[in-house]
């Protein structure tokens, strides 16, 4: 068995909250993380790219200035990682980058999913092999370039006699489905923080609701929660995912004109509106006597939906990824650091049954470093 080699994930997610990246030993049968670090996205930048990828009208300019500037922001997040863990670049065989996703359509007459941050800068600006455009590659076989990530759950999690379902919560929720003897299934079920950050942010001018303070304000308006809960998405069989160019603010807005209601109650309310479209669908999935759901992303320090799943599921056991020894906030940055071992290699990494791709492939492309 070959030695475990270092490599180092970059995730920048749908809610663009910062830069996660993680140095892990991984080999074919041992995946752990030996250091992190979050690394702070700067605000202008930030806007810059919500704006895009809500549908507002740019040009190849503006595009090619955010690639080039979210270029140097990862490469930058790559090398204060080093900095920080008293590794050099000579030590790591490769780096996996998600890149940043501003747009995803992966059903339509000419699908396409679009991440941005130049690869070749990342390469060259600190030194190490970078592996990008994981998504593309899935696509070109039929499938829809996402979600990846179950991949690395069914590699790393096995179920023994009862479901285990990863739920990771980012601006997207999806979860990878883990059952004895069948195979793997994963799908995005809906919103995950992206609205409630969106509505924080507007109205008390803070990127997020810190313990869900705002959303405990407030009370649940089931009106509005059921006309939200009709949402075609919802209904959509898998293989599926979505984005922030559906559940955004504008889409939001379209319905409040139908619900005048306070705004703690619309904080209140979309935090029912993830757990309930989480929940719904991981009650299709139950097997045994003992399943899991296990909880990851920035949705996982959020107590109020802890709590609701809790609620919503009383014969699983809620509880974090971290409590089964994987960071739950660094999850995604640890999966994209295997994803590039897997490239490194030419070890397949997609899951056709969970993307609807006509068959296995090797993800990502690789930019040299010379």
């Amino acid at each position: 068995m070959k030695q475990p080699e270092l490599f180092i994930g970059v995730m920048s997610g749908t809610s663009m909250d910062g830069v996660d990246t993680a140095l892990v030993q991984i080999n074919e049968s041992h995946v752990k993380m030996v250091a992190h670090h979050e690394f702070p996205m700067q605000k202008a930048l930030k806007q810059r790219l919500l704006n895009v990828a809500v549908g507002q009208s740019t040009n190849l300019i503006e595009i090619g200035e955010l690639d080039h500037q979210l270029g140097i922001l990862f490469s930058d997040a790559v090398n204060a990682l080093l900095k920080e863990s008293g590794y050099s670049a000579d030590q790591i065989t490769a780096i996996g980058n998600h890149g940043q996703t501003v747009f995803h359509q992966p059903v339509a007459d000419s699908p396409f999913t679009m991440q941005l941050g130049d690869a070749n800068i990342i390469a060259a600006r600190t030194g190490i092999n970078t592996i990008a455009d994981f998504r593309r590659k899935d696509m070109a076989l039929g499938g829809q370039g996402a979600p990846l990530v179950p991949a690395f759950h069914h590699a790393i999690f096995t179920p023994t006699d009862s479901s285990i379902v990863v739920l990771n919560i980012g601006g997207i929720s999806n979860i990878s489905v883990l059952r004895p003897n069948k195979k793997a299934l994963g799908f995005d079920t809906g919103p995950g923080n992206m609205l409630m950050d969106a509505w924080c942010q507007q109205h008390l001018n803070q990127p997020y609701d810190k313990g869900a303070t705002f959303a405990q304000s407030g009370h649940v308006d089931t009106l509005l929660l059921n006309t939200l809960l009709k949402e075609p998405y919802l209904q959509q069989l898998p293989p599926k995912s979505t984005g922030r160019e559906l559940f955004n603010l504008s889409w939001l807005e379209s319905y409040l004109e139908e619900f005048p209601t306070s705004i703690e109650d619309v904080q209140r309310t979309l935090c029912e509106y993830t757990v309930v479209t989480i929940c719904d669908q991981v009650k299709q999935y139950v097997t045994g006597h003992y399943p899991q759901l296990l909880v990851c992303g920035g949705g996982a320090r959020n107590p109020l939906i802890l709590k609701r799943l809790c609620e919503q599921l009383p014969n699983w056991e809620v509880t974090t990824t971290s409590e089964k020894g994987v960071d739950s906030d660094y999850m995604e940055a640890i999966a994209f650091a295997w994803l590039a071992y897997r490239r490194t290699y030419g070890l397949s990494s997609n899951l056709p049954e969970v993307t609807g791709a006509s068959k296995l492939a090797s993800l990502g492309v690789i930019y040299p470093n010379n």
